[in-house]
């Protein structure tokens, strides 16, 4: 069997979100298919695998080395090969540059045109694009923002499931994100970074990390805590300030 029809084959029932399979997909068909693609997955070597991962850049020599673990897993749970030629090459440690983000008070500023309210609602509320696009009025009720779904289907994690304070803003989102990220990429931001304003807006009203947490949908606290100490340099002046008028009393 070739590489090509085992991969076909698995997208079918792998048990992973409907996202993840569209990563994997993605992967496989711009760095693996055209080159390894028709050859019988017993003859692929890891010296091949090593040089078709070798130009790419970091999170997608990733996702192309995830796509084929889990085909070579198959493989091998099914017997169609006796070692898998990617079992022991290391994934890259990603060194993540800071990511800039507006705080509240700049979205607030700031008119972004026709998708100033879908994005005004994400800066107040940390909603994942795919759970923005999967809520309905219905959602919004006592005052909360009730997340229970995604566009792909379940919420990302468990903990996704989640309620928040609602602040206003809400309008339904349109199916595609291109619009908006090119709206909020003349300010130099994505739509993820957002999920930052959001937490750095809790952060700045005194919110717990744990608390911020829950309404981030975060399973592990310490990616909240990752954002939590990011810090602006407006920031710094203002503490500054504080401890300054604390020492002179």
């Amino acid at each position: 069997m070739t590489l090509d029809e085992f991969a076909l084959y698995c997208w079918s029932f792998l048990p992973v979100t409907k996202k993840t399979i569209a990563n994997y997909k993605g992967a496989y068909k711009r760095n693996i298919s055209h080159s390894l693609g028709a050859r019988e997955l017993e003859s692929i070597t890891k010296r091949e695998v090593i040089n078709l991962l070798a130009p790419l850049a970091a999170p997608n020599y990733f996702q192309t080395l995830m796509a084929l673990r889990v085909i070579y897993r198959e493989a091998l749970s099914r017997e169609l090969v006796k070692e898998s030629p990617v079992a022991t090459i290391k994934a890259p440690k990603a060194r993540p540059k800071p990511q800039k983000f507006l705080t509240w008070e700049e979205v607030q500023a700031t008119n972004f045109g026709k998708y100033d309210g879908h994005i005004k609602f994400l800066a107040l509320h940390g909603l994942r694009w795919g759970e923005a696009v999967a809520l309905k009025q219905t959602d919004l009720y006592e005052d909360k923002v009730h997340i229970n779904k995604s566009m792909y289907g379940p919420t990302k994690t468990e903990s996704g499931v989640r309620e928040v304070p609602y602040f206003g803003y809400f309008t339904v989102f349109p199916k595609s994100r291109v619009a908006i990220a090119h709206a909020l990429a003349e300010h130099g931001v994505t739509i993820h970074s957002l999920r930052k304003t959001y937490a750095y807006f809790l952060k700045t009203n005194d919110v717990h990390v744990t608390t911020a947490a829950k309404f981030m949908g975060h399973s592990d606290p310490t990616v909240t805590l990752k954002i939590y100490t990011l810090v602006r340099d407006t920031e710094i002046d203002d503490v500054g300030i504080r401890l300054r008028n604390t020492l002179a009393k």
